[in-house]
């Protein structure tokens, strides 16, 4: 299942059983899994061996929210990431912000998400404003106003732009990529602007985005199915 080996145990030693199946267990674990890149279960539900970590700045991008350490991922994620933000730059928009890739083996989390337990999610916030570099530990705080009103009846038009919805479209057309996931009220935004466009077909509404929608592309290495992982301290060396 995984690639990673385990360290011998004596009977003395070896735990009765996997640990619970829960958020605070798998955020605890600094490191991946070690072994090659390999995804195990859903997004909803999995794990993975051999994350990589996306650096926290780069050319078009920078993390926020670094101490989370949610910035891990299958390596074509982390692949996709670079092209998205290089290819974004390319066409004029801002450094984008980097929000949850996922944990270093995967998992649940504790707060925060369903999914982006298989290194093949990001979150990347749709703010086009103009960023300076600016240091880690200030992008712990980012704030960016929504772009649907209060009451998510429709997207805030004194906020939307035609390259939100361009950003968006960036992302659905990238090869590889399943689905991008924004909030209901965008999604209906575009289905009023983009219709005829059948690259925006990945682009889904979400049960639950938040009214900061970002978007959600992941990219689709060959997976694995299998039952439900075991918690990533059974499979430490």
């Amino acid at each position: 299942m995984a690639a990673g080996t385990r360290s011998p145990q004596s009977a003395a030693t070896r735990p009765a059983g996997p640990p619970p199946y829960r958020g605070a267990v798998w955020g605890a674990v600094s490191r991946p899994a070690p072994g090659p890149p390999r995804v195990i279960g859903a997004y909803a539900l999995g794990c993975i061996a051999g994350a990589v970590a996306l650096p926290l700045e780069g050319p078009g991008w920078q993390v926020v929210r670094a101490s989370r350490n949610r910035f891990w991922g299958h390596p074509s994620l982390i692949a996709f990431i670079r092209d998205f933000a290089g290819r974004a730059r390319a066409r004029g928009f801002a450094d984008l912000w980097i929000g949850d890739l996922g944990q270093p083996r995967g998992g649940p989390m504790a707060f925060g998400h369903a999914s982006h337990q298989s290194g093949l999610d990001v979150d990347v916030w749709l703010d086009l404003a103009p960023k300076p570099a600016v240091p880690a530990a200030a992008r712990e705080d980012i704030r960016v106003a929504s772009l649907v009103l209060p009451d998510e009846t429709g997207i805030d038009p004194a906020r939307w732009t035609p390259r939100h919805a361009a950003l968006i479209r960036l992302a659905a057309e990238s090869p590889g990529v399943e689905r991008v996931l924004v909030n209901h009220a965008i999604k209906r935004a575009l289905c009023r602007t983009d219709a005829p466009r059948s690259s925006m077909f990945p682009a889904r509404p979400a049960a639950g985005r938040p009214p900061r929608p970002p978007a959600h592309p992941p990219p689709r290495p060959p997976r694995r199915r299998a039952a439900p992982p075991a918690a990533p301290r059974a499979r430490r060396r």
